[in-house]
C-alpha cells in the first residue's frame, strides 16, 4: 500500500511537476522544506518513493519470517505429540496396525501439515494485502480497479470450481501411496537378507515403482493445476494495461495524465497479480494436502492413558504371588478365545516354564502376565492387587523382558545393555557384571572398542547368539523382581545355555522367572512347568514329572 500510494506523486514529479506544485495537499511539503520550485519536488519525492520501498520490503519479510516460524514451529508440536501419543498406546494397538502408517505420519504427512498451516498463513495475509492494495486503486480509478479485481478474481474461482474435485483425489492418492512406499521401503530392507536369497529385488522394486509412480503423477497434477492460471491471468493483465494506455493516451493531455495512473496501475498489477496467485496456490496446497492432514490429525487423536501426567509410580506390592482366574483373552470380537478360563498361581521366587504346540498362546500368556494386553475375562492379582489399566506401570517397573528377537539400537554395547537410560546415568560396574553373568563379557572384552563397540542397526554387526546374551545382559541390568524369557535362548548352543540359565539360576529366591522354552532341558531347574492346551493347561511339578506322564518328550 505504502509503495504504490507513493508512485503517483513520484511519476507526476518527474513528467508533470507544475500540476503537483499546486495540489493542496502538496503545497504542505514545499512549504515545510522550503521548496520554492516545481522542479525542487522531485529529489524529496524520490527519497520518500525510496523509503516506502524499503519499508514494504521490510514489512513483506517480517511476515515471511514469522509465518515460517510459526508453521515450523507447529509442524515440530504436531510430530512430537504423534509420536509421545504412538509411544502411549496399548500394545493392541500396535499389534493391529502397520508401522509404516506410524512412520509415514511422523514424516511425510507432518511435513504435509506444516504445508498446509503454511499455506493458510499466505491465504490469510494475501487475502489482507489484496484488499489493502485494492483500495489504493479504487482510491486512483475505481471502475477499472474493480473491474480489473473482479476480471482476475472470475478466472480463479472458475478454476478452484473446476478442479476442486481432482485436488481431493490426487491428495487422497498421494496419502494413500506414500504409506505404500513406506511399507515397501520397510519390508525390502528389513527383509534384505531373504531378498538377496530368493532373488526377489524385481518384485520388491516394483511394488515400490507402481506405489512411488502413481504418487509423482498425483503430485505432478495437483502442481500443473496449481500454477497454470498464473499465465493466462498475466496475458489479460497485461492486455487491460495496454487497452487502457490506448484509452487515456487518445484524451486531451492524455500522456502527461496517463503515466502517473498507469504507473500506479502497472506496480498495483505487480503486487496483485502474485497476490491472487499466491491465494488460489494456497487454496489448492490446502485441498491438495488434506488427505495427508487429516491422517496426521487422526493419529494426534489418539487417547493418552491417564497415568502420562501423574509422577512415575512406585512398583505395586509383590510379595506372594501372581494369580490368574478364569483368565480368558481373544485378539478381537471375531476371533477365536486364544485362552480359555486359565487358573494359575505362580508363587514369588519361582522358575516357571511354559510349553506348549504352536499358536497355543504360550507368549500370549506371558503378554498378560506383564500387561502388555488386557483379558477379555477373568482377571490377573498381583498379591491381592486386581491388574488393571491404572497399575499396569507399577506392575511393569517389576518386570524384565527378553525376546527371542532382540531388539538393539544402532548404539554401543553399554547403552544396548543399559536401554533408554542417558549416557551419563549408565553405571559401568554394573555393566560388568551382568555381562559377566550373561556369559558375554570375554567376547566384548575381547574387542578393541569393548563395551564402546558399535553394534549396527539392529545389532547386525553381531552374531544371534551374541544378540540374546545381549538381550539377557540388558534384563539383568533392570534389577527386575520378574524376569520374562521368550524363547531367549533359542540361538545358544546347549553349553552356553546350561551356563546362562546357571547363572540365572544364581539370581535370588526373591526373582520369580518365567521362561518360554524352545528346549525342554532348559527347564530342568523350574519348580513349575506350565503345558497350554487347546482350552485348558496341564500343570506339572518338574521335568522330570512331565517327562514321566510324555514319555518320550524331549522339545
Amino acid at each position: 500500500m505504502f509503495s504504490i500510494a507513493a508512485v503517483i506523486p513520484f511519476l507526476s514529479a518527474l513528467t508533470a511537476p507544475e500540476r503537483l506544485f499546486i495540489n493542496p495537499l502538496i503545497r504542505l511539503a514545499p512549504d515545510f522544506l522550503r521548496i520554492s520550485a516545481p522542479e525542487q519536488l522531485l529529489l524529496p519525492l524520490t527519497i520518500v518513493f525510496g523509503v516506502m520501498a524499503l519499508i514494504a520490503a521490510g514489512g513483506r519479510l517480517l511476515l515471511l519470517w514469522a509465518s515460517s516460524r510459526l508453521s515450523y514451529s507447529f509442524g515440530a508440536d504436531l510430530s512430537i505429540g504423534i509420536f509421545r501419543r504412538t509411544l502411549y498406546q496399548p500394545y493392541a494397538v500396535h499389534c493391529s496396525r502397520n508401522s509404516s502408517e506410524i512412520i509415514d505420519g511422523i514424516t511425510n504427512k507432518t511435513s504435509c501439515s506444516v504445508y498446509v498451516i503454511s499455506q493458510l498463513l499466505n491465504l490469510f495475509s494475501s487475502s489482507l494485502l489484496l484488499l489493502g492494495i485494492l483500495i489504493i486503486f479504487v482510491s486512483v480509478a475505481p471502475y477499472l480497479a474493480l473491474s480489473t479485481f473482479c476480471g482476475f478474481g472470475l478466472i480463479y474461482v472458475l478454476v478452484i470450481l473446476l478442479f476442486r474435485q481432482r485436488l481431493l483425489a490426487n491428495g487422497a492418492r498421494v496419502a494413500n501411496e506414500s504409506t505404500k512406499l513406506i511399507r515397501s521401503l520397510q519390508e525390502g530392507l528389513g527383509g534384505i537378507r531373504d531378498v538377496l536369497i530368493d532373488g526377489s529385488q524385481a518384485a520388491h522394486c516394483q511394488v515400490y515403482s507402481s506405489a512411488d509412480t502413481t504418487l509423482r503423477k498425483a503430485q505432478a497434477a495437483s502442481a500443473f493445476i496449481q500454477s497454470s492460471p498464473r499465465f493466462a491471468v498475466e496475458a489479460l493483465g497485461m492486455i487491460l494495461i495496454a487497452g487502457l494506455a490506448y484509452s487515456l493516451a487518445m484524451q486531451p493531455d492524455g500522456v502527461d495524465k496517463a503515466i502517473p495512473v498507469l504507473g500506479a496501475l502497472a506496480l498495483g498489477a505487480q503486487r496483485l497479480l502474485p497476490l491472487f496467485q499466491q491465494i488460489y496456490a494456497a487454496y489448492v496446497g490446502i485441498q491438495s494436502n488434506r488427505a495427508s492432514l487429516q491422517d496426521a490429525l487422526d493419529l494426534l487423536d489418539q487417547p493418552l492413558p491417564a497415568y502420562v501426567e501423574l509422577p512415575q509410580p512406585k512398583p505395586i506390592p509383590f510379595e506372594k504371588s501372581i494369580r490368574l482366574e478364569r483368565l480368558s483373552f481373544r485378539y478381537n470380537d471375531q476371533a477365536h478365545n486364544v485362552l480359555q478360563d486359565i487358573d494359575l498361581i505362580i508363587e514369588k521366587g519361582s522358575r516357571v516354564g511354559f510349553i506348549g504346540v504352536t499358536g497355543s498362546g504360550k507368549s500370549t500368556l506371558l503378554d498378560l502376565i506383564m500387561g502388555l494386553l488386557t483379558p477379555t475375562a477373568g482377571a490377573i492379582k498381583i498379591d491381592d492387587h486386581i491388574l488393571n489399566q491404572m497399575n499396569y506401570r507399577s506392575w511393569q517397573a517389576r518386570i524384565a523382558h527378553v525376546p527371542q528377537t532382540i531388539f538393539l539400537s544402532d548404539g554401543t554395547v553399554a547403552e544396548n545393555i543399559a536401554f533408554g537410560a542417558s549416557k551419563e546415568s549408565i553405571d559401568q560396574a554394573r555393566i560388568h557384571e551382568v555381562a559377566k553373568k550373561a556369559q558375554i563379557a570375554s567376547t566384548v572384552e575381547s574387542w578393541p572398542d569393548k563395551y564402546n563397540t558399535k553394534v549396527g542397526e539392529r545389532g547386525v554387526r553381531l552374531s544371534g547368539g551374541q544378540r540374546q546374551r545381549l538381550g539377557i545382559t540388558r534384563a539383568l541390568y533392570k534389577k527386575a523382581d520378574v524376569i520374562v524369557f521368550d524363547e531367549a535362548t533359542s540361538a545358544l548352543d546347549s553349553e552356553t545355555e546350561q551356563t546362562v540359565m546357571q547363572e540365572i539360576e544364581k539370581l535370588g529366591e526373591n526373582i520369580t522367572i518365567l521362561i518360554i522354552a524352545h528346549r525342554i532341558s532348559t527347564l530342568k531347574k523350574c519348580s513349575k512347568i506350565i503345558e497350554l492346551l487347546p482350552g485348558n493347561i496341564n500343570i506339572y511339578s518338574n521335568i522330570q514329572q512331565l517327562q514321566e506322564l510324555n514319555p518320550g518328550k524331549t522339545t
